[in-house]
């Protein structure tokens, strides 16, 4: 079974559901030595089975999958969905999107890519926004998979490492994208990811992963430094060649007109750090707390303004460290990071 010592250098690449991470990011990180991870949320098995095949024939090293761990909504944040739709309906209709009437369950094809890593098993899975059942995790431990939990407090890596999780990612509040925290509506710490890691480490006996806003060497070692055996990048790799990131994010992320990032429920009811941009500012505060319905919700008129070009209505995920963010070839990143990590 792989762990993190397996590793020629200690650094992942965060799984960033929506495409930005692809079989060939994960296979350049590799080459580097590093740990490529693809993003199962928001995909079905069947397209999961197509990327992991890819990625095989893109490399020969260990790479890991992401898991969203689903959960229901609160009963009282689906009845809010409505007025929220209609609250966005005049900024759709003004970029031509139509949003959803209705929206049906999702689970995010759990049971069936469950299933799909047992019959054909990849050396790590990683869970975002929870845990597998006890059953779930014995079998993929049985086909010998590594299993790491994303945690966000003390009280969610204790209940991970009772789970006998190997080793538990540590996402502090300066990471771009969703914040992993096992409840929807949960408030998630703002402690920085070093005292955090150190909260942490004093709980738990499994090796940690450090992820958020950890663009720089000096980040990095810090890190390290703080009691993490490895490090997570993700948007460190969002201006990489191999990353799928949209042409609006890509330009977004290099824009002087996006002076900083914040936190906000306003595109998929879920806590997020993006780019501050209009759409934030004018729906933060009203979207439901119902997760995945509100992403669903928002899609169309998110991708509308993609095709429009109209980025102050787009989701632009980005860590803190978002500036300092380079262009060229994720193995070289990977490399140029580390070699800044030792001084």
């Amino acid at each position: 079974m792989l762990t993190l010592t397996d590793l020629a250098l200690p650094v992942l690449a965060a799984p960033m559901a929506g495409g930005a991470s692809t079989p060939e990011l994960v296979a350049a990180v590799n080459a580097a030595g590093g740990l490529g991870f693809l993003a199962a949320g928001y995909r079905s098995a069947a397209a999961l089975g197509e990327q992991v095949a890819r990625t095989r024939q893109l490399t020969d090293r260990p790479f890991g999958v992401n898991l969203f761990v689903p959960a229901a909504s609160d009963p009282a944040a689906l009845a809010a969905l409505p007025a929220y739709r209609e609250r966005l309906r005049p900024e759709a209709a003004a970029l031509g999107a139509e949003l959803p009437e209705s929206i049906p369950a999702d689970d995010e094809d759990w049971a069936a890519k469950i299933e799909a890593l047992l019959a054909d098993p990849v050396p790590v899975v990683s869970y975002t926004f929870g845990l597998p059942g006890p059953a779930e995790a014995a079998a993929l431990r049985a086909v010998g998979t590594a299993q790491v939990a994303t945690v966000t407090s003390v009280a969610e890596a204790r209940a991970a490492a009772a789970l006998g999780m190997d080793a538990l990612c540590v996402q502090g509040p300066e990471a771009g994208g969703h914040r992993g925290t096992y409840q929807v509506a949960a408030e998630p710490g703002r402690e920085p990811l070093t005292a955090l890691l150190a909260a942490v480490g004093a709980a738990v006996p499994q090796p940690l992963v450090a992820a958020g806003g950890l663009g720089d060497g000096p980040a990095i070692a810090a890190a390290l430094g703080a009691g993490a055996a490895a490090v997570q990048l993700g948007t460190a790799y969002l201006l990489a060649a191999e990353a799928g990131t949209s042409a609006g994010h890509r330009a977004a992320l290099t824009d002087p007109a996006f002076t900083g990032t914040a936190l906000t429920r306003a595109f998929t009811g879920r806590i997020a750090r993006g780019l501050r941009n209009a759409f934030m500012d004018r729906h933060e505060g009203r979207a439901p707390l119902a997760y995945p319905e509100v992403h669903h919700l928002t899609a169309p008129l998110r991708a509308a303004a993609a095709r429009a070009g109209e980025p102050q209505s787009m989701h632009l995920w980005a860590g803190t460290g978002y500036r300092i963010a380079r262009r060229g070839s994720a193995t070289e990143l990977t490399l140029a990071l580390w070699r800044a990590a030792q001084g």
